[in-house]
């Protein structure tokens, strides 16, 4: 089994190949990829919207909505909110 690193430098490979996607996005799927390193996890990660917006660098609701949701689309995440203010929402990766 590859190393933690080497698999999500592969996955910013894949997504950066994309070309429906941007920088808005790509800033998303950093994101997202830092705090899947962070916590040691491959497919399930716990966030919060002010987190992401913070290390993706985006600092409207509308822009983060918008692009959030397109990478959930384009079937790269699949969100999973949890409204209880003392769990945080996951994401789940969904392509290898």
């Amino acid at each position: 089994m590859e190393n933690n690193a080497v698999y999500w430098l592969n996955f910013i490979k894949m997504a950066s190949n994309d070309s429906r996607l941007n920088v808005w996005h790509m800033a998303l799927i950093l994101a997202l990829v830092q705090l899947a390193y962070s916590q040691d996890e491959r497919n399930i990660i716990r966030v919060s919207r002010s987190r992401l917006m913070s290390l993706s660098h985006i600092n409207t609701f509308p822009t983060y909505h918008k692009y959030f949701k397109q990478i959930q689309d384009l079937g790269y995440i699949k969100y999973i909110p949890n409204y209880h203010p003392g769990y945080r929402s996951t994401v789940e990766f969904l392509l290898p």
